[in-house]
Protein backbone atom coordinates (compact mmCIF):
# COMPACT_ATOMS: atom_id res chain seq x y z
CA UNK A 1 0.00 0.00 0.00
CA UNK A 2 2.70 2.68 0.74
CA UNK A 3 4.68 1.61 -2.79
CA UNK A 4 0.76 2.45 -4.49
CA UNK A 5 0.42 5.71 -2.29
CA UNK A 6 3.74 7.15 -2.94
CA UNK A 7 3.23 6.11 -6.74
CA UNK A 8 -0.07 7.80 -7.25
CA UNK A 9 1.98 10.78 -4.87
CA UNK A 10 4.30 11.17 -7.81
CA UNK A 11 1.40 10.95 -10.59
CA UNK A 12 -0.58 13.15 -8.67
CA UNK A 13 2.78 15.80 -8.16
CA UNK A 14 3.08 16.00 -12.03
CA UNK A 15 -0.32 16.30 -12.94
CA UNK A 16 -1.05 19.21 -11.08
CA UNK A 17 1.83 20.53 -10.86
CA UNK A 18 3.31 23.88 -12.50
CA UNK A 19 3.84 22.12 -16.03
CA UNK A 20 0.45 20.22 -16.97
CA UNK A 21 -2.89 21.34 -15.54
CA UNK A 22 -2.11 24.83 -13.82
CA UNK A 23 -1.05 26.17 -17.38
CA UNK A 24 -3.95 24.19 -19.08
CA UNK A 25 -6.40 25.24 -16.72
CA UNK A 26 -5.14 28.84 -16.55
CA UNK A 27 -4.50 29.34 -20.41
CA UNK A 28 -7.49 28.01 -21.24
CA UNK A 29 -9.25 30.68 -19.27
CA UNK A 30 -7.48 33.13 -20.50
CA UNK A 31 -8.17 32.03 -24.34
CA UNK A 32 -11.79 32.26 -23.25
CA UNK A 33 -11.92 35.38 -21.66
CA UNK A 34 -9.97 37.12 -24.84
CA UNK A 35 -12.10 35.36 -27.30
CA UNK A 36 -16.20 36.13 -25.06
CA UNK A 37 -14.71 39.72 -24.83
CA UNK A 38 -14.39 39.14 -20.77
CA UNK A 39 -17.89 37.32 -20.74
CA UNK A 40 -17.28 36.81 -17.10
CA UNK A 41 -17.73 40.45 -16.03
CA UNK A 42 -19.96 42.00 -18.79
CA UNK A 43 -22.80 39.31 -17.87
CA UNK A 44 -22.61 38.65 -14.52
CA UNK A 45 -25.47 40.81 -12.77
CA UNK A 46 -27.62 39.00 -15.63
CA UNK A 47 -26.56 35.32 -14.92
CA UNK A 48 -26.66 36.00 -11.53
CA UNK A 49 -30.38 37.51 -11.56
CA UNK A 50 -31.70 34.68 -14.01
CA UNK A 51 -30.20 32.06 -11.86
CA UNK A 52 -30.85 33.12 -8.47
CA UNK A 53 -33.58 35.43 -8.87
CA UNK A 54 -35.73 34.51 -11.77
CA UNK A 55 -34.58 30.22 -11.37
CA UNK A 56 -35.94 28.93 -14.33
CA UNK A 57 -37.04 29.48 -17.99
CA UNK A 58 -41.01 29.22 -18.80
CA UNK A 59 -41.82 26.66 -21.16
CA UNK A 60 -38.37 24.66 -21.49
CA UNK A 61 -37.45 21.81 -21.60
CA UNK A 62 -35.07 19.27 -18.65
CA UNK A 63 -35.45 17.86 -15.84
CA UNK A 64 -34.91 20.36 -13.03
CA UNK A 65 -34.82 24.10 -12.80
CA UNK A 66 -31.83 26.20 -13.99
CA UNK A 67 -31.74 27.20 -9.92
CA UNK A 68 -31.69 22.83 -9.61
CA UNK A 69 -29.11 22.77 -11.60
CA UNK A 70 -26.85 25.41 -10.33
CA UNK A 71 -27.28 24.41 -6.81
CA UNK A 72 -26.39 20.40 -7.31
CA UNK A 73 -23.51 21.93 -8.96
CA UNK A 74 -22.67 24.12 -6.04
CA UNK A 75 -23.09 21.03 -3.66
CA UNK A 76 -20.40 19.00 -5.44
CA UNK A 77 -17.95 22.10 -5.57
CA UNK A 78 -18.81 23.83 -1.99
CA UNK A 79 -16.84 21.19 0.07
CA UNK A 80 -14.08 20.10 2.17
CA UNK A 81 -11.69 22.10 -0.47
CA UNK A 82 -13.55 25.28 0.69
CA UNK A 83 -12.35 24.56 4.71
CA UNK A 84 -8.98 22.64 4.53
CA UNK A 85 -8.22 23.62 0.76
CA UNK A 86 -8.42 27.11 1.68
CA UNK A 87 -6.24 26.34 5.03
CA UNK A 88 -3.61 24.41 2.98
CA UNK A 89 -3.28 26.83 0.31
CA UNK A 90 -2.40 29.74 3.13
CA UNK A 91 -0.54 26.94 5.10
CA UNK A 92 2.12 26.87 2.72
CA UNK A 93 1.95 29.66 0.80
CA UNK A 94 1.25 32.78 2.73
CA UNK A 95 -2.10 34.97 2.46
CA UNK A 96 -0.56 35.48 -0.75
CA UNK A 97 -2.33 32.54 -2.18
CA UNK A 98 -5.78 34.01 -1.31
CA UNK A 99 -4.92 36.36 -4.17
CA UNK A 100 -4.05 33.68 -6.57
CA UNK A 101 -7.46 31.72 -5.98
CA UNK A 102 -9.09 35.12 -6.99
CA UNK A 103 -7.34 34.64 -10.08
CA UNK A 104 -7.89 31.10 -10.85
CA UNK A 105 -11.77 32.21 -10.11
CA UNK A 106 -12.19 34.86 -12.20
CA UNK A 107 -10.63 32.99 -15.15
CA UNK A 108 -12.17 29.64 -14.14
CA UNK A 109 -16.21 31.25 -14.65
CA UNK A 110 -15.63 31.85 -18.09
CA UNK A 111 -14.36 27.96 -18.43
CA UNK A 112 -17.58 26.79 -16.34
CA UNK A 113 -19.14 29.12 -18.75
CA UNK A 114 -18.28 27.38 -21.94
CA UNK A 115 -18.65 23.79 -20.05
CA UNK A 116 -22.50 24.57 -19.56
CA UNK A 117 -22.63 25.81 -23.06
CA UNK A 118 -21.85 22.61 -24.34
CA UNK A 119 -23.50 20.85 -21.90
CA UNK A 120 -26.77 21.88 -22.80
CA UNK A 121 -26.38 22.08 -26.56
CA UNK A 122 -25.12 18.21 -26.50
CA UNK A 123 -27.30 16.77 -24.39
CA UNK A 124 -29.43 13.66 -25.19
CA UNK A 125 -32.12 11.71 -23.66
CA UNK A 126 -31.85 8.18 -22.58
CA UNK A 127 -33.98 5.54 -22.39
CA UNK A 128 -35.44 6.66 -19.34
CA UNK A 129 -36.23 10.66 -20.58
CA UNK A 130 -33.96 12.07 -18.10
CA UNK A 131 -31.29 14.35 -19.96
CA UNK A 132 -27.66 13.42 -19.99
CA UNK A 133 -24.70 15.66 -21.00
CA UNK A 134 -21.40 16.80 -20.02
CA UNK A 135 -17.72 16.01 -21.48
CA UNK A 136 -18.75 12.40 -21.91
CA UNK A 137 -21.30 13.56 -24.79
CA UNK A 138 -20.08 17.10 -26.28
CA UNK A 139 -16.49 15.87 -26.33
CA UNK A 140 -17.99 13.30 -28.77
CA UNK A 141 -20.61 14.71 -30.54
CA UNK A 142 -18.84 17.93 -30.95
CA UNK A 143 -15.46 16.97 -32.42
CA UNK A 144 -16.92 14.91 -35.93
CA UNK A 145 -14.21 12.51 -35.77
CA UNK A 146 -12.49 9.43 -34.11
CA UNK A 147 -10.26 11.75 -31.48
CA UNK A 148 -13.40 13.57 -29.68
CA UNK A 149 -14.91 9.96 -29.16
CA UNK A 150 -11.33 8.83 -27.84
CA UNK A 151 -11.62 12.32 -25.41
CA UNK A 152 -14.86 11.23 -24.67
CA UNK A 153 -14.34 7.61 -23.63
CA UNK A 154 -11.54 8.59 -21.37
CA UNK A 155 -13.32 11.31 -19.40
CA UNK A 156 -16.23 9.25 -19.11
CA UNK A 157 -13.75 5.98 -17.56
CA UNK A 158 -12.02 8.89 -15.25
CA UNK A 159 -14.88 10.48 -13.82
CA UNK A 160 -16.24 7.50 -13.25
CA UNK A 161 -13.22 6.59 -10.69
CA UNK A 162 -13.27 9.57 -9.79
CA UNK A 163 -16.64 9.68 -8.06
CA UNK A 164 -16.13 7.33 -5.71
CA UNK A 165 -12.75 8.85 -4.32
CA UNK A 166 -13.20 12.81 -3.94
CA UNK A 167 -17.09 12.39 -4.39
CA UNK A 168 -17.56 9.27 -2.09
CA UNK A 169 -14.88 7.89 0.67
CA UNK A 170 -12.85 11.35 1.42
CA UNK A 171 -16.41 12.85 2.04
CA UNK A 172 -17.99 10.40 4.26
CA UNK A 173 -14.64 9.96 5.83
CA UNK A 174 -14.50 13.93 6.72
CA UNK A 175 -18.36 13.49 7.88
CA UNK A 176 -17.32 10.47 10.04
CA UNK A 177 -14.19 12.12 11.49
CA UNK A 178 -15.33 15.61 12.64
CA UNK A 179 -18.54 14.12 13.81
CA UNK A 180 -16.52 11.62 16.20
CA UNK A 181 -14.18 14.42 17.58
CA UNK A 182 -16.98 17.03 17.97
CA UNK A 183 -19.87 14.80 19.67
CA UNK A 184 -18.27 11.37 20.22
CA UNK A 185 -20.29 9.66 17.65
CA UNK A 186 -19.00 5.92 16.34
CA UNK A 187 -18.02 6.07 12.83
CA UNK A 188 -19.68 3.17 12.10
CA UNK A 189 -23.40 4.91 13.08
CA UNK A 190 -22.28 7.63 11.14
CA UNK A 191 -21.16 5.37 7.98
CA UNK A 192 -24.84 3.87 8.71
CA UNK A 193 -27.03 7.04 8.75
CA UNK A 194 -24.99 8.27 5.66
CA UNK A 195 -25.43 5.06 3.90
CA UNK A 196 -29.23 5.20 4.43
CA UNK A 197 -29.59 8.88 3.50
CA UNK A 198 -27.82 8.99 0.63
CA UNK A 199 -29.46 5.81 -0.71
CA UNK A 200 -33.04 7.45 0.02
CA UNK A 201 -32.00 10.36 -2.24
CA UNK A 202 -30.07 8.42 -4.97
CA UNK A 203 -33.30 6.31 -6.09
CA UNK A 204 -35.18 9.41 -6.49
CA UNK A 205 -32.31 10.45 -9.71
CA UNK A 206 -31.36 14.15 -10.86
CA UNK A 207 -35.08 15.53 -9.43
CA UNK A 208 -34.73 14.13 -5.85
CA UNK A 209 -31.04 15.30 -5.88
CA UNK A 210 -31.96 19.24 -7.39
CA UNK A 211 -35.19 19.05 -4.66
CA UNK A 212 -32.47 18.30 -1.73
CA UNK A 213 -29.51 20.67 -3.22
CA UNK A 214 -32.10 23.20 -3.56
CA UNK A 215 -33.28 23.33 -0.16
CA UNK A 216 -29.92 22.67 1.67
CA UNK A 217 -27.37 24.50 -0.61
CA UNK A 218 -28.29 28.16 -0.09
CA UNK A 219 -28.77 27.55 3.99
CA UNK A 220 -25.53 26.41 4.17
CA UNK A 221 -23.47 28.91 2.38
CA UNK A 222 -25.50 31.62 3.70
CA UNK A 223 -24.94 29.90 7.67
CA UNK A 224 -21.27 29.64 7.05
CA UNK A 225 -20.82 33.39 5.62
CA UNK A 226 -22.71 34.85 8.36
CA UNK A 227 -20.24 33.16 10.90
CA UNK A 228 -17.31 34.54 8.50
CA UNK A 229 -19.23 37.41 8.60
CA UNK A 230 -19.37 37.93 12.74
CA UNK A 231 -15.73 37.33 12.50
CA UNK A 232 -14.47 39.61 10.29
CA UNK A 233 -16.67 42.41 11.98
CA UNK A 234 -15.35 41.46 15.61
CA UNK A 235 -11.82 41.59 13.92
CA UNK A 236 -12.60 44.38 11.13
CA UNK A 237 -9.50 46.36 12.08
CA UNK A 238 -7.27 43.63 10.92
CA UNK A 239 -9.16 43.08 7.56
CA UNK A 240 -7.02 46.10 5.91
CA UNK A 241 -4.00 44.49 6.92
CA UNK A 242 -4.66 41.12 5.65
CA UNK A 243 -5.84 42.49 2.60
CA UNK A 244 -2.93 44.67 2.03
CA UNK A 245 -0.51 41.51 3.01
CA UNK A 246 -3.02 38.98 0.41
CA UNK A 247 -1.79 41.50 -2.34
CA UNK A 248 1.83 42.19 -1.60
CA UNK A 249 2.63 38.57 -0.70
CA UNK A 250 0.80 36.93 -3.97
CA UNK A 251 3.96 38.96 -5.63
CA UNK A 252 6.71 39.23 -3.23
CA UNK A 253 6.01 35.46 -1.17
CA UNK A 254 6.03 35.19 2.48
CA UNK A 255 8.60 35.39 4.75
CA UNK A 256 9.01 33.39 8.01
CA UNK A 257 6.90 34.21 10.69
CA UNK A 258 6.74 32.28 13.93
CA UNK A 259 6.36 28.83 13.63
CA UNK A 260 5.36 29.45 9.29
CA UNK A 261 8.55 28.49 7.49
CA UNK A 262 7.89 31.36 4.73
CA UNK A 263 7.25 30.78 0.93
CA UNK A 264 9.01 31.88 -2.39
CA UNK A 265 7.13 33.30 -4.87
CA UNK A 266 6.54 29.98 -7.20
CA UNK A 267 5.42 28.10 -4.11
CA UNK A 268 3.11 31.09 -3.77
CA UNK A 269 1.55 31.18 -6.95
CA UNK A 270 1.62 27.20 -7.23
CA UNK A 271 -0.81 26.33 -4.21
CA UNK A 272 -2.93 28.88 -4.71
CA UNK A 273 -3.87 28.39 -8.20
CA UNK A 274 -3.82 24.44 -7.62
CA UNK A 275 -6.39 24.61 -4.30
CA UNK A 276 -8.12 27.84 -6.22
CA UNK A 277 -8.92 24.82 -9.16
CA UNK A 278 -9.73 21.80 -6.75
CA UNK A 279 -12.35 24.22 -4.87
CA UNK A 280 -14.38 25.45 -7.76
CA UNK A 281 -13.94 23.05 -10.17
CA UNK A 282 -13.25 24.72 -13.52
CA UNK A 283 -12.52 23.28 -16.42
CA UNK A 284 -12.61 19.55 -15.28
CA UNK A 285 -15.43 18.77 -16.84
CA UNK A 286 -17.88 17.72 -13.13
CA UNK A 287 -20.71 20.55 -13.08
CA UNK A 288 -21.59 20.66 -16.72
CA UNK A 289 -23.04 17.33 -16.00
CA UNK A 290 -25.47 18.69 -14.05
CA UNK A 291 -25.98 22.21 -15.63
CA UNK A 292 -27.29 19.73 -18.92
CA UNK A 293 -30.81 18.44 -16.88
CA UNK A 294 -31.36 22.45 -16.53
CA UNK A 295 -34.73 23.68 -18.01
CA UNK A 296 -33.69 26.51 -20.44
CA UNK A 297 -34.65 27.58 -23.68
CA UNK A 298 -30.87 28.01 -24.67
CA UNK A 299 -27.51 26.96 -24.24
CA UNK A 300 -25.78 30.02 -23.46
CA UNK A 301 -28.30 31.06 -20.72
CA UNK A 302 -27.46 27.81 -18.70
CA UNK A 303 -23.93 28.91 -19.05
CA UNK A 304 -24.11 31.64 -17.94
CA UNK A 305 -26.02 30.52 -15.00
CA UNK A 306 -23.16 27.24 -14.52
CA UNK A 307 -20.77 30.16 -14.73
CA UNK A 308 -22.14 31.94 -11.09
CA UNK A 309 -21.19 28.75 -9.47
CA UNK A 310 -17.40 29.28 -9.89
CA UNK A 311 -17.93 32.95 -8.67
CA UNK A 312 -19.87 31.84 -5.49
CA UNK A 313 -17.60 29.24 -4.40
CA UNK A 314 -14.14 31.04 -5.19
CA UNK A 315 -15.03 34.67 -4.90
CA UNK A 316 -17.51 34.45 -1.80
CA UNK A 317 -16.98 31.76 0.09
CA UNK A 318 -13.07 30.90 -0.33
CA UNK A 319 -12.69 34.44 0.65
CA UNK A 320 -14.57 34.24 3.51
CA UNK A 321 -12.53 30.96 5.06
CA UNK A 322 -9.48 32.97 3.30
CA UNK A 323 -9.87 36.35 5.28
CA UNK A 324 -10.94 34.30 8.90
CA UNK A 325 -7.51 31.82 8.86
CA UNK A 326 -5.46 35.80 7.95
CA UNK A 327 -7.60 38.31 10.26
CA UNK A 328 -7.22 35.52 13.22
CA UNK A 329 -3.44 34.83 12.84
CA UNK A 330 -4.39 30.99 12.77
CA UNK A 331 -2.37 30.39 8.93
CA UNK A 332 0.89 31.39 11.63
CA UNK A 333 -0.27 29.55 14.47
CA UNK A 334 2.08 26.85 16.49
CA UNK A 335 1.36 23.88 17.92
CA UNK A 336 2.16 23.80 21.76
CA UNK A 337 3.35 19.96 21.65
CA UNK A 338 5.16 19.59 18.54
CA UNK A 339 6.39 23.39 17.94
CA UNK A 340 5.72 22.89 14.39
CA UNK A 341 2.71 24.76 12.13
CA UNK A 342 -0.80 23.50 13.10
CA UNK A 343 -2.30 21.36 10.18
CA UNK A 344 -4.34 22.52 7.33
CA UNK A 345 -7.10 19.90 8.92
CA UNK A 346 -7.18 22.15 12.23
CA UNK A 347 -6.59 25.66 11.22
CA UNK A 348 -10.14 26.51 9.91
CA UNK A 349 -11.44 25.06 12.98
CA UNK A 350 -9.42 27.32 14.96
CA UNK A 351 -9.90 30.50 13.08
CA UNK A 352 -13.62 30.13 13.85
CA UNK A 353 -12.60 28.68 17.58
CA UNK A 354 -10.92 32.42 17.95
CA UNK A 355 -13.42 34.31 16.56
CA UNK A 356 -16.89 33.24 17.72
CA UNK A 357 -17.66 33.19 21.58
CA UNK A 358 -17.69 30.05 23.40
CA UNK A 359 -17.40 26.52 21.50
CA UNK A 360 -19.53 28.02 18.45
CA UNK A 361 -16.46 28.10 16.25
CA UNK A 362 -15.80 24.76 16.76
CA UNK A 363 -19.10 23.15 16.32
CA UNK A 364 -19.94 26.02 13.19
CA UNK A 365 -16.71 24.21 11.25
CA UNK A 366 -17.73 21.07 12.34
CA UNK A 367 -21.53 21.26 11.18
CA UNK A 368 -20.11 23.08 8.15
CA UNK A 369 -17.93 19.94 6.84
CA UNK A 370 -20.78 17.88 7.35
CA UNK A 371 -23.20 19.94 5.30
CA UNK A 372 -20.93 20.55 2.49
CA UNK A 373 -19.35 17.09 2.14
CA UNK A 374 -22.79 15.46 2.28
CA UNK A 375 -23.78 18.00 0.03
CA UNK A 376 -20.71 16.73 -2.58
CA UNK A 377 -21.44 13.34 -1.81
CA UNK A 378 -25.04 14.01 -3.79
CA UNK A 379 -23.44 15.94 -6.71
CA UNK A 380 -20.81 13.90 -7.28
CA UNK A 381 -23.17 10.50 -7.25
CA UNK A 382 -25.49 12.03 -10.02
CA UNK A 383 -21.64 12.82 -12.12
CA UNK A 384 -20.97 9.15 -11.43
CA UNK A 385 -24.65 8.05 -12.47
CA UNK A 386 -24.58 9.71 -15.82
CA UNK A 387 -20.97 8.79 -16.58
CA UNK A 388 -22.55 4.71 -15.75
CA UNK A 389 -25.19 5.75 -18.39
CA UNK A 390 -22.62 6.74 -21.00
CA UNK A 391 -20.21 3.68 -20.45
CA UNK A 392 -23.09 0.45 -19.55
CA UNK A 393 -26.29 2.00 -21.09
CA UNK A 394 -29.74 2.85 -18.51
CA UNK A 395 -29.48 -0.41 -17.04
CA UNK A 396 -26.73 -0.10 -15.20
CA UNK A 397 -27.81 3.29 -13.56
CA UNK A 398 -29.90 1.65 -10.69
CA UNK A 399 -26.55 -0.59 -9.36
CA UNK A 400 -24.40 2.09 -9.45
CA UNK A 401 -26.85 3.77 -7.05
CA UNK A 402 -26.95 0.89 -4.76
CA UNK A 403 -22.94 0.32 -4.85
CA UNK A 404 -22.45 4.12 -4.72
CA UNK A 405 -24.44 4.67 -1.23
CA UNK A 406 -22.39 1.36 0.06
CA UNK A 407 -19.24 2.64 -0.24
CA UNK A 408 -19.96 5.28 1.94
CA UNK A 409 -19.98 3.29 4.72
CA UNK A 410 -16.25 2.38 3.22
CA UNK A 411 -15.18 5.61 3.31
CA UNK A 412 -16.64 6.54 6.55
CA UNK A 413 -15.49 3.65 8.64
CA UNK A 414 -11.77 3.30 6.86
CA UNK A 415 -7.72 5.25 6.85
CA UNK A 416 -8.15 6.98 3.11
CA UNK A 417 -4.69 8.52 2.60
CA UNK A 418 -4.42 6.61 -0.25
CA UNK A 419 -7.71 7.17 -1.87
CA UNK A 420 -6.96 11.30 -1.25
CA UNK A 421 -4.44 10.82 -3.46
CA UNK A 422 -5.78 8.54 -6.41
CA UNK A 423 -8.66 11.09 -6.09
CA UNK A 424 -6.05 14.30 -7.27
CA UNK A 425 -4.94 11.86 -9.87
CA UNK A 426 -8.46 10.80 -11.20
CA UNK A 427 -9.19 15.04 -11.18
CA UNK A 428 -6.04 15.58 -12.90
CA UNK A 429 -7.10 12.77 -15.37
CA UNK A 430 -10.46 14.18 -15.98
CA UNK A 431 -9.69 17.97 -16.75
CA UNK A 432 -7.12 16.71 -19.57
CA UNK A 433 -9.62 15.73 -22.00
CA UNK A 434 -12.07 18.12 -21.45
CA UNK A 435 -9.94 21.13 -21.83
CA UNK A 436 -9.01 20.08 -25.01
CA UNK A 437 -12.08 19.73 -25.78
CA UNK A 438 -13.28 22.75 -24.72
CA UNK A 439 -10.40 24.46 -26.84
CA UNK A 440 -11.15 22.52 -30.14
CA UNK A 441 -14.64 23.64 -29.59
CA UNK A 442 -14.43 27.26 -28.71
CA UNK A 443 -14.93 28.90 -31.86
CA UNK A 444 -18.72 27.11 -31.93
CA UNK A 445 -19.11 28.65 -28.31
CA UNK A 446 -17.96 32.03 -29.50
CA UNK A 447 -19.91 32.19 -32.47
CA UNK A 448 -23.34 31.07 -30.83
CA UNK A 449 -22.97 33.22 -27.79
CA UNK A 450 -21.95 36.33 -29.62
CA UNK A 451 -25.03 35.30 -31.66
CA UNK A 452 -27.30 35.02 -28.70
CA UNK A 453 -25.70 37.87 -26.30
CA UNK A 454 -26.25 40.52 -29.58
CA UNK A 455 -30.03 39.63 -29.26
CA UNK A 456 -30.36 39.24 -25.30
CA UNK A 457 -27.84 40.67 -23.49
CA UNK A 458 -29.66 40.70 -20.41
CA UNK A 459 -31.39 36.99 -20.78
CA UNK A 460 -34.84 38.71 -20.99
CA UNK A 461 -35.92 37.20 -23.80
CA UNK A 462 -38.77 34.54 -23.62
CA UNK A 463 -38.89 31.87 -25.35
CA UNK A 464 -40.98 33.46 -28.49
CA UNK A 465 -38.51 35.89 -29.01
CA UNK A 466 -35.40 33.54 -28.71
CA UNK A 467 -36.85 31.53 -31.36
CA UNK A 468 -37.37 34.30 -33.46
CA UNK A 469 -34.24 35.23 -33.60
CA UNK A 470 -32.57 32.20 -33.33
CA UNK A 471 -34.76 30.38 -36.35
CA UNK A 472 -31.88 31.01 -39.23
CA UNK A 473 -29.32 30.00 -37.15
CA UNK A 474 -27.34 26.64 -38.14
CA UNK A 475 -28.33 23.61 -36.67
CA UNK A 476 -31.24 25.42 -34.51
CA UNK A 477 -33.83 23.96 -36.33
CA UNK A 478 -32.90 20.45 -36.17
CA UNK A 479 -31.87 21.47 -32.42
CA UNK A 480 -35.52 22.12 -31.34
CA UNK A 481 -36.76 19.36 -33.53
CA UNK A 482 -34.83 16.63 -31.92
CA UNK A 483 -33.07 15.77 -35.13
CA UNK A 484 -29.51 16.47 -33.77
CA UNK A 485 -27.27 15.04 -31.19
CA UNK A 486 -27.34 17.44 -28.77
CA UNK A 487 -31.12 18.32 -28.76
CA UNK A 488 -33.67 18.06 -25.51
CA UNK A 489 -35.01 15.46 -27.73
CA UNK A 490 -32.18 13.12 -27.99
CA UNK A 491 -32.43 12.78 -32.04
CA UNK A 492 -29.12 10.96 -33.11
CA UNK A 493 -28.41 12.96 -36.60
CA UNK A 494 -26.31 15.86 -36.70
CA UNK A 495 -27.38 19.36 -38.56
CA UNK A 496 -26.09 18.84 -41.78
CA UNK A 497 -25.45 15.24 -41.82
CA UNK A 498 -26.31 11.87 -40.31
CA UNK A 499 -23.72 10.03 -38.33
Amino acid sequence: MDGITEFLSSVSGVIWGPWVLIPLLLGTGLYLTIRLGGLQFTTLGAALRLGILKRKDAESEGDISQFQALTTALAATVGTGNIVGVATAIGIGGPGALFWMWMTGLVGMVTKYAEGFLAVRFRRTDAAGEKSGGPQHYLEHGIPNRFGKVLALMFAVFATLACFGIGNMTQGNSIATNVESSWHVSPWITGLLLTVLTLVVLVGGIKSIGRVTAGLVPIMIVFYIAAGLYILVANVDAVPGALAQVFTDAFTGTSAVGGFTGSAIAVVIQFGVARGLFSNESGLGSAPIAAAAARTNHPVRQGLVSMTQTFIDTLIVVTFTGLTIITTGTWKEVDPETGEQISAALMTGEAFTHGLPGEWGHWVVTLGIVLFAFSTLLGWSYYGDRNVERLFGRRAVLPFRVVFSLVVFVGATAELEVVWTFSDVMNGLMALPNLIGILVLSGLVARETRHYLGHDPQLAADKATIEGFMADQPGWAEWKAGDVVGSSHGGRRRAGGTE
